[in-house]
């Protein structure tokens, strides 16, 4: 099937995957009609449900923020695994906003128009559509195969799945969900949640990286060359997340994995500073180039045994803080 929509201005949340999350304190109506739309009655669900069938969605103006956001992704928070599924394609006539694909998984974006940076877990290949940019997920690629497609400006190596991001546009959520044993190898800076709920990709920057860099890591490793933004390590449940340093607190929520930062680093709880190993160092020294005595200066940090002894509250901008209980 497919479903067309034209819009008279610019829209946002089209084909987000998320859309009926609580965004600061406000429930968004999934079933509500998508605003500017001529002589269409096209909801939110709509969009989601005919990616969801495979199907095709054209879109003739322009998508703001929040599109095609987790697009691919069978959310857990509402009832599913947590995995990829198959999904759709979405054509665009016109612009689309900054973080676009943030979190997509799986199905293609073609877009006429202009792309707002940062981009989300996307990467351009040849179209095979006349007039339209192709966009497809980088999970999907690494865990799939680059098929007949070509990358531009940048480079995959399929024998050995290791995919070089040399084209320097900022891009966040890289490998986000990862589930297979692929590199991202990002030569300069990341923008935010590099490796989110990545389960077994190994993603290197070879600059710095955004906030919430590593958060929800289920068992993937990312090592970042520079420094990392605020929220990084958050809500961690397993996996490595090495940096130089950090620009704000670390493992809000962690629940597992390690953190290594070569300078000391302030934490949220439950992450706590821990004993470096002879391991540790070893691993060190395997993911990076560090010397034997420099491998030694890293930090450890990882969810302190007693983090029963915090709660989590609820802030009103929508962030949740960790408070100990005296």
């Amino acid at each position: 099937m497919t479903i067309e929509i034209e819009l008279s201005k610019v829209a946002d949340y089209l084909c987000d995957y998320t859309f009926n999350f609580y965004w600061h304190n406000k429930s968004l109506e999934p079933d509500s009609l998508i605003p500017t739309q001529n002589g269409t009655k096209i909801t939110y669900r709509d969009l989601v449900n005919e990616l969801r069938s495979c199907g095709e969605i054209h879109i003739k103006g322009n998508p703001g923020k929040n599109f095609a956001y987790n697009m691919g992704a069978d959310l857990k928070h509402f009832g599913g695994s947590g995995e990829a599924e198959e999904t759709g394609r979405i054509f665009v006539q016109g612009n689309v906003g900054p973080e676009t694909g943030i979190g997509m998984v799986a199905g293609i974006l073609y877009i006429k128009g202009g792309i707002n940076y940062p981009l989300g877990n996307i990467v351009e290949l040849e179209s095979d559509v006349k007039g339209y940019r192709k966009f497809r997920s980088i999970t999907d690629l690494l865990c799939n195969g680059i098929g007949e497609d070509k990358l531009i400006d940048n480079s995959y190596n399929e024998e050995q799945k290791i995919l070089i991001l040399k084209d320097n546009i900022p891009r966040g959520t890289v490998a986000a969900r990862c589930p297979c044993a692929a590199t991202v190898i990002i030569e300069g800076d990341a923008y935010n949640g590099t490796g989110m709920l990545s389960k077994n990709a190994t993603v290197v920057v070879h600059g710095n990286a955004g906030m919430n860099t590593g958060s929800h890591l289920n068992g993937g490793t990312v090592i970042v060359h520079g420094d990392v933004g605020e929220f990084a390590g958050a809500y961690m449940k397993d996996g490595k997340l090495l940096f130089k340093s950090a620009r704000g607190f670390i493992g809000a929520g962690m629940e597992g994995g390690a953190i290594y930062s070569k300078s000391k680093a302030r934490t949220n709880p439950p992450a706590a500073k821990s004993r470096m190993t002879g391991e540790d160092s070893a691993l060190i020294r395997e993911l990076t180039d560090a010397g034997r005595i420099e491998s030694m200066l890293y930090n450890k940090y990882e969810p302190d045994k007693d983090k029963q002894k915090y709660v989590e509250v609820h802030m009103r901008d929508g962030s949740i803080a960790m408070r100990k209980i005296d």
